[in-house]
């Protein structure tokens, strides 16, 4: 049994770490005490009351100010924020929600979508004195957030909004805190003043008095126990012509005046609504972070238990054999490590991107949207991974994974839902597809369907890699090479890059292909219907690209020979996993034969046997501190050495 190589343990983790590594560590410390560990035996009103009182707990740490501004109480550190809120994920994930609807959704959308005359709010729930909840998703609309149907009609005569819910699908649902915590809403309502409608806005409307009752006119009802995420309170809102002063709009990016009048920066309504929403992109690189952080609290425990466990006697030595000797386990869990390094690279880059536009470092006008359709491919991206690796941990720990107490299920059950929140993954791959398809293209968001079709239609070959602001190191991985992908090695980064640059771009171009000669046929919708699993295909394979730069980028930072050493046999782990995984559409479309497809195969079996004994070197550098796994089978009697 491997014991791990401490020193390259720790430079690993480092590197994993990122730009904000101190902020991390200082985390583990504070987290690591037991204190913020989750209860799965607690019923619904005692674990969402202990939730609060840990968050009462973490607002002492300050881990919540970093996300705000000085002028408002904070430190103005979003990226410190994210990672360290991020670190409530190892504990407990409904720690880790419920603070990210108060300071992250409710606190973003007040600093972000607010103005001076909204401060004092700020304040207040950055201490926990206001608790508030992230009304945007209805019964009737989730995803769809422009058609929403939640009104807020301006009354010139008593200067106030009247929010209703016209209809039951205009029902605020699964908004969590609106069970039983929150006092105020930021409600997403379609603005009408006497000139007419101005679209979807934000407002803040008080729900709750003091004492927890609900105000006039407003309505909350329990959606009850969930499938996970106990100590989140979700719950439903309904309003009947419930009045607010005017100075409740959020108005960043639109006014109200007191006569009723209606003005904005951004004359354009699309343009206006889809700035709005992308002021809250810290909400998205959150949950793609924090579904990693669960696949990693999962991997730890499955591939420790798999360094004690042994199962099933060895004929050579008559002992029985530990469960990461075995290829096939090796397999089942090596691979998705691989992928986690991977995705903790990338989520350091896009942390590092948010940053940089959130602080105004970074003022290009095309650096919000490209970051917007990075976070929604990265959530895309870690959130399937923990949803498949959390499951193939349990699996591979038996029937004793299936126990509470070794908490792989609690871990599979609160990260369930980290797939439709924050976004669907399906609808983020789409959005992801179509900004890669327009080639980032600003006026793309004005067209009408039609005309969206035919742009995507008239793109040029080889357009997205050009546009996508490839880094020098990358293109300089592709330059060196003057091999083709044919005759290439497999093992050159040149090659791997190449090969998944290749599916991207055929992807794309050829998805564009037959959005135009469907066009030429029908109408847009069924152009854009009938090629959807073609469109999301490209949208996979350009995020697969990504992470595979993220990751390059990230083992060049590395300084330390053997770790980084290390660490480039784990990106080829990840890029042989991936081509393995879609061996049938590279020999499908003859990116690579049917022989080259059999020494991938090879290819990850020498990878898995070369990284076993690094298993806990491995393990060690993702970052889970012991004493935060919270798993009785690691040192109960399944894993009793036998003499």
């Amino acid at each position: 049994m491997s014991t791990g190589s401490t020193a390259t343990a720790q430079q690993l983790r480092q590197a994993l770490d990122g730009p904000w590594s101190e902020v991390r560590e200082e985390a583990r410390t504070q987290l690591a005490d037991g204190r913020f560990a989750g209860d799965p035996d607690l019923d619904l009103p005692a674990a969402r009351a202990r939730v609060l009182e840990q968050m009462r707990e973490i607002a002492k740490l300050g881990l919540a100010d970093r996300g705000f501004r000085r002028e408002h109480g904070g430190t103005s550190e979003p990226g410190a924020a994210v990672v360290g809120l991020e670190m409530l994920a190892y504990a407990d994930l409904s720690l880790w929600v419920k603070s990210g609807v108060q300071w992250g959704l409710f606190g973003g959308a007040v600093e972000n979508l607010g103005t001076e005359r909204h401060t004092e709010y700020i304040r207040r729930l950055i201490t926990l004195d206001l608790l508030g909840c992230f009304a945007m998703t209805e019964s009737g609309h989730g995803s769809d957030v422009a058609n929403l149907e939640t009104t807020a009609t301006y009354d010139p005569a008593t200067e106030e909004f009247v929010i209703h819910t016209p209809t039951p699908s205009a029902r605020k649902d699964y908004i969590g805190g609106a069970a039983e915590h929150a006092r105020m809403a930021a409600v997403f309502a379609q603005l009408r003043t006497p000139a007419g409608e101005h679209g979807v806005h934000c407002l803040l409307v008080p729900i709750r008095d003091e004492q927890g009752n609900d105000l006039p006119g407003v309505t909350t009802s329990d959606c009850g126990r969930k499938g996970g995420l106990a100590g989140v309170d979700n719950g439903r809102i309904v309003f009947d012509q419930v009045r607010i002063p005017r100075e409740n709009l959020l108005n960043r990016y639109g006014e109200v005046a007191p006569d009723g009048t209606y003005s904005s920066d951004i004359d354009n309504p699309s343009r206006r609504f889809f700035t709005t929403l992308g002021t809250l992109v810290r909400g998205r690189v959150s949950v793609g972070g924090a579904a990693a952080a669960g696949a990693r609290v999962a991997l730890s425990i499955a591939l420790r238990y798999a360094l004690k466990r042994r199962q099933f006697g060895n004929p050579d030595d008559g002992g029985e054999t530990l469960l990461l000797d075995y290829r096939m386990h090796q397999r089942r869990l090596l691979p998705l490590l691989a992928r986690s390094y991977a995705l903790a690279f990338a989520q350091n880059d896009l942390v590092r991107r948010m940053h940089l536009v959130q602080t105004g470092q970074d003022i290009d006008p095309h650096s919000q949207r490209a970051l917007e359709k990075r976070a929604a491919g990265l959530k895309v991206a870690q959130t399937r991974h923990a949803t498949r690796a959390i499951q193939e941990c349990r699996e591979a720990c038996g029937g004793a994974g299936y126990l509470t107490e070794n908490r792989l299920v609690t871990l599979k059950a609160d990260t369930d839902v980290f797939t439709t929140f924050e976004g669907d993954n399906v609808v983020l791959t789409q959005l992801v597809a179509k900004e890669i398809l327009t080639a980032y293209a600003d006026e793309v968001r004005d067209l009408d369907a039609l005309g969206w079709v035919r742009f995507a239609a008239t793109m040029a070959g080889d357009v997205v890699r050009k546009r996508s602001g490839v880094r020098q190191l990358i293109q300089t991985l592709r330059d060196r090479s003057g091999e083709t992908v044919d005759e290439g090695d497999l093992g050159k980064r040149a090659t791997q890059l190449q090969l998944f640059a290749d599916r991207e771009d055929y992807l794309t171009r050829t998805a564009a292909h037959r959005l135009r000669a469907r066009a030429e046929e029908t109408g847009p919708f069924e152009a854009f219907n009938n090629a959807q699993d073609h469109i999301l295909a490209a949208g996979s394979a350009h995020i697969d690209r990504l992470v595979l730069e993220a990751f390059i980028e990230g083992i060049a930072d590395i300084e330390d020979e053997q770790a980084r050493a290390l660490a480039e046999t784990v990106c080829d782990l990840y890029v042989y996993s991936v081509l393995e995984e879609n061996s049938a559409w590279f020999i499908m479309h003859r990116f690579i034969s049917v022989e080259r497809a059999k020494a991938i195969r090879r290819g990850v079996n020498e990878l898995v046997d070369r990284l076993r004994p690094e298993a806990l070197t491995l393990v060690e550098a993702l970052g889970v501190p012991e004493s935060m796994l919270n798993a009785a089978m690691l040192d109960d009697a399944s894993v009793y050495e036998r003499q």
